[in-house]
């Protein structure tokens, strides 16, 4: 079974992260009363790691299937799995230096940051669906021995 090429990991990482960003910095600002500014620069910093997080994530969700089932292709129940493990890995990296960026107590940003794991587990869910569906992973030809 083929698995993502690192190009295609690449476009995935990049799109999942620009286009949570276009939609969360100004949801964020609006209903936390941040100022746009302090969002957008968590926002960035948080995006960054989070395509690098992605990358890795990925990359080992699938080696991880691969050898446990044989292949890579995600039911419902496994792309929930997917997706909640991928937010509970960003949480533990993001908590402490958003609290400190934003002058917020661990407990404050986790509550907020709560409501935005809501948002981006219904966003990753949708937005990995439509990714196979418009980038679907190429079949290998079958070689003939």
């Amino acid at each position: 079974m083929s698995m993502r090429s690192f190009p295609d990991r690449i476009r995935h990482a990049v799109l999942f992260e620009a286009i949570g960003l276009v939609m969360l910095v100004p949801l964020g600002a609006w209903l936390f009363g941040l100022e746009a500014h302090k969002v957008g620069i968590v926002g960035v910093a948080a995006a960054t790691i989070a395509t690098v997080w992605n990358l890795v994530y990925n990359l080992g969700f699938d080696h991880a299937m691969r050898r446990t089932v044989g292949h890579t292709r995600k039911s419902i129940p496994t792309r929930i799995l997917h997706a909640g493990l991928f937010e509970l890995g960003l949480l533990i990296m993001l908590l402490p230096p958003i609290a400190w960026y934003l002058g917020m107590t661990l407990w404050a940003t986790l509550l907020m940051d709560l409501s935005m794991i809501g948002f981006y587990l219904v966003y990753a869910f949708g937005f990995n669906i439509a990714y196979d569906r418009v980038f679907p992973i190429p079949v290998r030809a079958a070689v003939r021995a």
